[in-house]
């Protein structure tokens, strides 16, 4: 654990720009998915050099909000639960010089359940690794353009599109073929 947090602080000074992410599209088709319990677990939260302080119970809040908008619209045939665990932060500081650039992160486990079996889908926690968005408010680093909220709610909605690309990557486990089709 302690190898991965100070990957995650090496990550935080050297990373590169992530990848605006398009807020507008549909959820993916997840087959026969439907969220059914969506936990998550802020007090395994660790501050990560420095940075911006959150609660346990602002990073459950955020991120439990953004699971639901994203993923509770799904309307499959079967529950399925996610279980998230934060395991580290990073929120950008403001003042910090311009040359440093530093860049908000998240890294966060999720576990995913089928209610049906009751059994998990993943044997070992999957772990994401997710950085803010680009745009013109984080060029110069959000510490000096955003507040703590904003910097959460950027990392939880990019935390969620993670976990929504992995749930697709294993779209098996949710009844749909294991490639997606071409014209697709």
């Amino acid at each position: 654990m302690n190898r991965r947090l100070g990957w995650l602080v090496l990550a935080v000074f050297l990373s590169a720009c992530a990848a605006p992410v398009d807020e507008n599209r549909p959820p993916v088709e997840l087959g026969d998915f439907r969220l059914g319990h969506n936990i998550v677990v802020g007090s395994t939260a660790r501050p990560v050099g420095p940075t911006r302080e959150a609660t346990p119970e602002e990073w459950e809040a955020v991120l439990t909000a953004e699971i639901d908008r994203r993923l509770g619209t799904l309307d499959g045939d079967k529950l399925y639960h996610l279980g998230v665990s934060v395991d580290g932060y990073a929120l950008a500081l403001p003042g910090i010089p311009v040359a440093l650039n530093p860049r908000s992160t998240l890294v966060v486990s999720v576990t995913a359940w089928d209610n049906a079996t009751q059994t998990k889908l993943n044997p070992e926690p999957h772990q994401i690794v997710v950085f803010e968005a680009a745009s013109r408010e984080t060029f110069i680093g959000s510490g000096l353009t955003q507040t703590r909220g904003e910097q959460m709610a950027n990392l939880a909605r990019n935390a969620v599109y993670e976990i929504e690309g992995w749930l697709m990557e294993n779209r098996v486990w949710f009844g749909l073929p294991a490639t997606v089709p071409p014209d697709a």
